[in-house]
C-alpha cells in the first residue's frame, strides 16, 4: 500500500529583548521587543506542490505605533505627518498566502502564488529572511528602497524556473500598509514588479528587479518606480553559517531618484556570531530637516548621502528543544552628510544591546532566503510532517 501524501511543516521565528540607544539630539534611549513568526505547510502529489504561508508580528503591541528608534530613517507616516528617526513597527498580519507549484520535467516549474497579504517579486529577500543579515537587529537604513513592499495587502505572482533561471513577475497593491497595524489595508491590484534570479549553484545568487508602484504613499501623490540589484552567498553546515549579501537600488518618484548600495555579512560558529552593514542611502533630506512634506518639492533640498557601519557580535547561551536564547551588543557610526549635521550632529553614535530568542524549527532548518513565490524542496529535508 502507497504511503499516504502527508504535509510537511516548517516554522521560523525571533523575538528580541531589545535595549536601544540612538545617537545625535534626535536620538534616545529605549527598551522594545521586535518580533516576527512565520509557517509554512508544504504538500506534494505527483508533479504539484501546494504551499501555505502565514507570517505575524506583535509589534504593533510590543513596539508601538512610533516604531522602535533608528535615526535617519524615514519613509512611513503616523497622524499625518512623516515618521522619522523611526523604524515602523511591521502589521500583525505580515503574510497570508498559498502556492501552487508544477514541475514541468527535471529542470522546469512553474508556480502560481498570491493571497491577501504577500510579497510581490521586487528587491532581494526582505532583511528579516537574509542570511546574511542573521545577526543583525534594526532594518537598514535602505529598507524603503529595498524592502518596503515585502508586505502587500494584496498580491499574485507567478514564476517560472528552468535550472538555474528563474523569471517571475507579480500584480499587487502598492500603497504601503498605514499606521492601524492591526487590520487588512486591502486595495487594487494597481501595480507590477519583474524580478529574473540566476543561481549558478546552492550557494550564490543574483537578482535584477524592477517595477511600478501606483500611489504608494499616503501624504505624496505620484507614482514611484523602483529597480534594485543584488548579489548574495551562503554556505551553511553543520552549526556554523556564513552568509554574504550586496545590493543595489533606486527609487524614482516626486521628481528625484534616490540611491542606495549595502554591504551585509553574518558567521555563526558554534555559538558565537559576528555581523556586519555598511550603508550607503540618499534619503528625503528635506523631510529629515523639518519633519514636515515640503510645499515646493521642485525646490526642496536635494537628497543626501548618509553613511552608516554597523558591526556586533552575539553569544549563544542555551538551547533546549529547539529553542535559541542568545545575548548580542551591536554598535552604529555614521557618516553625516553637512545639510544634516545641524539636526543629527557630525558624529552620532547608536548602540544596541539585546536577547534574542529563536523558535524551534520542526527539523527542517531555518528559513533563510525563503520568498512567497518559491516552495521549498520537500524531498532535499527530512521535517516534522502531518497527515
Amino acid at each position: 500500500m502507497a504511503e499516504p501524501t502527508r504535509w510537511m511543516l516548517m516554522q521560523d521565528g525571533v523575538v528580541y529583548g531589545l535595549f536601544n540607544n540612538q545617537g545625535g539630539p534626535r536620538g534616545g534611549r529605549e527598551f522594545v521587543v521586535p518580533n516576527w513568526w512565520m509557517g509554512m505547510a508544504t504538500k506534494k502529489k505527483g508533479p504539484h506542490t501546494i504551499g501555505l504561508n502565514a507570517m505575524f508580528s506583535l509589534d504593533p503591541a510590543t513596539v508601538g505605533n512610533e516604531g522602535y528608534r533608528e535615526i535617519f530613517q524615514v519613509g512611513e507616516a503616523l497622524d499625518g505627518k512623516p515618521l522619522i528617526d523611526r523604524q515602523h513597527p511591521h502589521d500583525l498580519l505580515m503574510q497570508l498566502a498559498a502556492s501552487w507549484q508544477i514541475k514541468l520535467g527535471d529542470k522546469s516549474s512553474l508556480t502560481f502564488a498570491g493571497g491577501p497579504a504577500g510579497e510581490p517579486t521586487f528587491g532581494p529577500v526582505a532583511f528579516m529572511h537574509r542570511a546574511s543579515a542573521a545577526g543583525l537587529v534594526l532594518a537598514p537604513l535602505g529598507h524603503h528602497t529595498f524592502d518596503s513592499t515585502h508586505i502587500s495587502y494584496g498580491v499574485v505572482a507567478a514564476a517560472f524556473e528552468r535550472g538555474p533561471w528563474t523569471v517571475e513577475a507579480s500584480a499587487f497593491n502598492g500603497r504601503e500598509p498605514d499606521e492601524h497595524r492591526w487590520d487588512f489595508d486591502l486595495g487594487t491590484l494597481d501595480s507590477t514588479a519583474v524580478r529574473v534570479w540566476f543561481r549558478p549553484n546552492s550557494s550564490w545568487e543574483a537578482q535584477v528587479s524592477t517595477g511600478l508602484l501606483r500611489e504608494p504613499e499616503e501624504l505624496v501623490a505620484g507614482d514611484a518606480r523602483r529597480t534594485t540589484t543584488s548579489l548574495s552567498w551562503l554556505r551553511q553546515r553543520n552549526d556554523s553559517l556564513k552568509a554574504v549579501t550586496f545590493g543595489y537600488g533606486v527609487n524614482s518618484a516626486h521628481h528625484e531618484r534616490r540611491h542606495g548600495v549595502f554591504a551585509e555579512f553574518s558567521r555563526e560558529q558554534g555559538p558565537n556570531s559576528i555581523s556586519g552593514r555598511v550603508e550607503f542611502q540618499q534619503l528625503e533630506t528635506a523631510v529629515l530637516q523639518t519633519g514636515e512634506i515640503p510645499a515646493d518639492p521642485d525646490h526642496a533640498t536635494a537628497p543626501a548621502m548618509v553613511a552608516a557601519v554597523t558591526l556586533g557580535a552575539t553569544r549563544r547561551l542555551v538551547t533546549w528543544r529547539g529553542w535559541e536564547g542568545a545575548a548580542g551588543a551591536h554598535v552604529t557610526l555614521y557618516g553625516v552628510p553637512d545639510v544634516l549635521k545641524p539636526t543629527h550632529s557630525s558624529h552620532p553614535v547608536s548602540a544596541q544591546v539585546f536577547f534574542r530568542l529563536r523558535l524551534p524549527t520542526l527539523g527542517m532548518g531555518r528559513m533563510w532566503n525563503m520568498r512567497m513565490s518559491r516552495t521549498p524542496s520537500m524531498d532535499a529535508h527530512a521535517g516534522h510532517t502531518m497527515r
